[in-house]
């Protein structure tokens, strides 16, 4: 990787906790420059606009997060127990970057504003569930999962789920509703999901 490409992905992983934790409006230029430790032309000379590099950053913060709960997924053979672990992983890994999740701050930071980081949300939104539902389908494809089993509404209820727990423990300062509903999908995903061997 060339210099100025390591300059350019250097300040994206330090930029990206500044937009996470402020949001696009509220992260200054004066943040980023104290983040990055560059001066205004140092950060425009890799990134045509503020947007440009808030897009990357969002990119950048999402990828970790997801690569954090996917942790050791592959590691469970039954598709439920995968489900699970990403239930876990989202419970117990979430300090990945600063400022919480950046698919929920991002969600709602761009929801009447700007169009090109809420597509990189939604877009994001997709992979994951798409990610899940492939998990299920899979399950279902081995028995583990009852056969009649919505693979996109797991995925929404399991997504939405986590996520609103999220926003519930930031507003109590709490990890208790985290708590409670990872309690709730397992009982779920072992209840109602996992097939039972013949």
């Amino acid at each position: 990787m060339r210099k100025g490409e390591r300059t350019r992905q250097e300040i994206i992983r330090r930029a990206a906790p500044v937009f996470n934790q402020k949001g696009y409006a509220g992260a200054a230029l004066s943040d980023l420059m104290g983040a990055t430790g560059l001066r205004k032309g140092g950060i425009y000379r890799h990134f045509r606009s503020k947007e440009a590099l808030a897009a990357e950053a969002f990119d950048y913060a999402w990828a970790q997060t997801l690569r954090a709960r996917v942790h050791d997924l592959d590691a469970r053979a039954n598709s439920v127990d995968r489900l699970k672990q990403m239930v876990a992983n989202f419970v117990e890994r979430r300090g990945t970057i600063a400022g919480g999740c950046p698919l929920l701050n991002t969600a709602v930071d761009t929801d009447d504003g700007n169009e090109v980081l809420r597509e990189r949300a939604r877009k994001a939104l997709e992979v994951w569930r798409s990610y899940v539902s492939e998990i299920v389908e899979e399950g279902i494809k081995a028995g583990q999962i009852h056969k009649h089993a919505d693979a996109q509404k797991v995925a929404t209820l399991l997504i939405s789920s986590l996520e609103g727990a999220i926003m519930f423990a930031r507003l109590t300062r709490s990890d208790e509703p985290l708590r409670v509903v990872q309690q709730h999908l397992d009982g779920y995903l072992e209840g109602a999901l996992r097939a039972q061997p013949r």
